[in-house]
């Protein structure tokens, strides 16, 4: 009994205590509430500042940092962009997922002003419509690793897009789809594109005129495909560029036209041939002397010949005419013409000696002639008079009686 009266005092004096604090804390002739009514008029305030910075939910699926401004649907299973992706996102990752079409208005405009990263890539997109990536602010788009057999031309819009970065790495699966691809860099529309990635395709040609309308391109990849020519590829208007990736191909030479192409790019200072499957013959010259003189080609020392046999693992700078055994370096163009010149010369002069024979021979030919002409009509005149005992009874009787 003794030892449980201590407590008691303590709560009795902890009762006692928040009187005399009410008291210091509210001061002479304070309203009793003062501090509760404060509290009640800033709270909806605070609620409404917090509702500001949360301006959209994360969609389901997905995981959302608004301080970043990301959202990332990884191998989520998706099979359609999620309609309530939040306003603030800038970087979307819609990666790893069974999507096969962006209809139009996939993205909306309105709804994501601020999106400038969309990562679509290792999905299984194999469709994208018009409009489907009509987004104000996007400047970089990744649709790597699909499978893309349609490509509207208008999937940007109809008007300019200030897109900078595109890769379609191993994303045109289809031969037709690499031509809607050109009609859409053709357009305009992208004109503010400073890189383009579409390595791992297996080009084989690219289409005339492609990059004609890129002028602020500064990277090109095309490495790891099949392209076989660059001869109908026009890099005029690019004199933004300043790499250019052709490594792995099976690129056997460049042309003249090619080469000053090259030249003519003032910004053009790296340039990637390696592993292509060069034949060192004689059109082999025009490309191992621009090598010996530029310094765009990054690597120009590992360069080897592929084919024929006898030059198999030869650098390229190390080939010299004696190698390649051109007694005269001529074009085609030139070779043609002057097989056009001798062989006018020549049946000139086959037709002159006829004439001449002729000539020489003249009364010969002349009586050859009349002994032609008189056998014709000899012949002709024993016909026609055998045509006439045949249509005369009358000399039929007789040449039969005749006869008898």
């Amino acid at each position: 009994a003794a030892r449980s009266r201590p407590p008691s005092r303590r709560t009795a004096r902890s009762r006692r205590r928040p009187g005399p604090k009410v008291a210091r804390g509210a001061g002479p002739g304070a309203m009793p509430g003062r501090g509760a009514l404060c509290l009640g008029l800033l709270l909806p305030v605070l609620l409404g500042c917090g509702s500001a910075q949360q301006p959209g939910g994360c969609p389901d699926l997905c995981e959302c940092s608004e301080p970043a401004r990301t959202v990332k649907c990884v191998n989520r299973n998706l099979t359609a962009v999620p309609p309530d992706l939040p306003p603030y996102v800038r970087s979307l990752f819609i990666t790893g997922n069974p999507l096969t079409h962006l209809p139009a208005g996939a993205f909306s405009a309105q709804r994501l002003p601020d999106l400038s990263a969309l990562n679509l890539s290792g999905n299984h997109l194999q469709a994208v419509e018009a409009g489907a990536l009509a987004l104000p602010a996007l400047r970089q788009l990744d649709l790597s690793g699909n499978a893309l057999i349609s490509l509207s031309p208008q999937a940007f819009g109809d008007g300019g897009n200030p897109l900078e970065e595109l890769s379609l790495r191993g994303a045109l699966r289809e031969h037709g789809v690499l031509f809607s691809l050109a009609a859409l860099l053709q357009s305009g529309v992208l004109r503010n594109l400073s890189r383009l990635d579409l390595a791992d395709n297996g080009l084989l040609v690219l289409p005339a005129g492609m990059f004609t309308a890129l002028p602020a391109l500064r990277q090109l990849d095309l490495s790891n495909n099949s392209l076989v020519g660059l001869q109908n590829v026009s890099f005029q208007g690019l004199g933004q560029l300043q790499s250019l990736n052709l490594s792995n191909n099976s690129l056997a030479v460049l042309w003249n036209s090619t080469l000053a192409q090259f030249r003519s790019l003032p910004t053009l200072r790296h340039i990637d041939l390696g592993h292509n499957t060069w034949v060192c013959d004689c059109p082999i010259e025009d490309l191992v002397a621009w090598l010996k003189e530029s310094d765009q080609v990054d690597g120009k020392e590992a360069l080897t010949c592929a084919y024929p046999d006898k030059m198999l693992g030869k650098a390229l700078l190390k080939i010299n005419s004696l190698d390649l055994n051109c007694s005269v370096p001529t074009d085609l163009p030139s070779q043609l013409q002057t097989s056009y010149v001798f062989l006018g010369i020549v049946l000139a002069l086959i037709g002159a000696i006829f004439l001449l024979v002729l000539y020489l021979n003249r009364k010969g030919i002349k009586k050859w002639m009349h002994n032609i002409r008189d056998a014709c009509r000899d012949h002709m005149e024993g016909y026609h008079y055998r045509y006439e005992i045949n249509a005369d009874p009358r000399l039929t009787n007789l040449s039969s009686n005749s006869d008898v």
